[in-house]
């Protein structure tokens, strides 16, 4: 079954607008690891809009399963997740006007910068995975770079309707043919709802979907243990579907 990693970086959002300790991030991380995910997920900024460096670490004291940080590649984020040292560090580009992240990392416009930070990230035992849009030519340069993972941007997918998101959809799925050409594995990202999933879940060689707002924004009416579930219920249809053709 495709692994899920949840986005646990809302909870700290919430959080942060009173500057107190409640809703407790680790606690919530804690709830969806005993729902099932695979993997927690979150984005220290380096607005620190959200999650602070003290939750990565107490994350990483805590946390059963596995941790993924993700990141912009600047010094102090780099230097933290190196000392940190989580499973696996999401490189992702950052603005600080953003709402949320709008787009994937140009790869290969900055070759030698990203081959070199993948190098130090595996030096301290940590996998890397390149947050791109879906386009040949950065699964080419994350394959160059000796990147583990490719984390495809599924926003344009999710905020399109008709034959627009079918026509997003036939860009994963292309993409998805072209990374099965590499060393790299694929994962998907961004925008992903109980709603939208499973026509993505069934992309062949899909490993692992990152999912933090819906889950998040469910979490408010049914609770976050069942909008874990929810999601997982909807991957493992997906993988009854890979099964049954």
């Amino acid at each position: 079954m495709i692994e899920l990693g949840v986005n646990i970086d809302h909870v700290a959002t919430l959080r942060q607008a009173r500057r107190g300790v409640a809703p407790d991030v680790i606690a919530a991380a804690k709830i969806c690891e005993i729902a099932g995910a695979h993997q927690i997920t979150v984005h220290l900024r380096a607005d620190r809009r959200h999650i602070q460096d003290k939750d990565v670490y107490a994350l990483k004291q805590t946390l059963l399963t596995r941790m993924n940080l993700e990141m912009a590649a600047v010094p102090e984020i780099i230097a933290i997740a190196h000392d940190v040292q989580p499973e696996t560090v999401c490189l992702v580009p950052e603005k600080r006007e953003e709402v949320t992240t709008e787009g994937g990392l140009d790869v290969s416009g900055q070759l030698e910068r990203m081959a070199e930070l993948t190098a130090g990230m595996h030096e301290k035992g940590i996998k890397v995975s390149m947050f791109i849009d879906p386009e040949p030519v950065q699964i080419e340069a994350s394959a160059k770079v000796n990147a583990d993972f490719v984390e495809l941007h599924t926003g344009a997918y999710a905020n399109a309707v008709g034959a627009a998101q079918q026509k997003e959809l036939e860009r994963l799925r292309v993409c998805a043919r072209e990374i099965e050409r590499t060393s790299l594995r694929f994962h998907a990202g961004h925008g992903l709802t109980v709603r939208n999933l499973l026509p993505v879940a069934v992309i062949p060689n899909l490993r692992e979907v990152n999912i933090g707002h819906d889950i998040v924004a469910r979490a408010l009416f049914i609770g976050l243990d069942a909008a874990v579930k929810e999601i997982l219920a909807v991957l493992h249809d997906a993988a009854v579907h890979a099964d049954c053709i």
